[in-house]
């Protein structure tokens, strides 16, 4: 499986950014993807998660009621639409996969995602 992350960018506080994570090689089956974000200086945080199939995602604290992660099957292709960002959203985000139906208390474990994509940069100016 690889993955293929894009759309970071320059921001201004309050605009908006959607992210791309594009999956190619196998794709069938149960199948997690998940955003996840490393500040300078910082640990690697989860920041939100779907199930391929639907019906299942989360999110963390910080993202919720801004962020939004969605997927196009036939593409693909699961996106992180961003919305209201602060300049504390600035970091680079990765897009991470397995091949696996997590249960969402497991979604926000970096250990249990083998696949991982390169980072796209979100800086946010305030």
């Amino acid at each position: 499986v690889q993955l293929q992350a894009s759309g970071g960018g320059l921001v201004q506080a309050g605009g908006s950014l959607r992210l791309s994570c594009a999956a190619s090689g196998r794709t069938s089956g149960p199948y997690t993807v998940a955003w996840f974000r490393q500040a300078p200086g910082k640990e690697r945080e989860f920041v939100a998660a779907t199930r391929w199939s639907g019906g299942i995602t989360r999110y963390a604290d910080s993202a919720k009621g801004r962020f939004t992660i969605t997927r196009d099957n036939a593409k693909n292709t699961v996106y992180l639409q961003m919305n209201s960002l602060k300049p504390e959203d600035t970091a680079d985000y990765y897009c991470a996969a397995v091949e696996l139906n997590l249960i969402t208390g497991s979604m926000g474990s970096s250990n249990r995602y083998p696949y991982w994509g390169q980072g796209t940069l979100v800086t946010v100016s305030s």
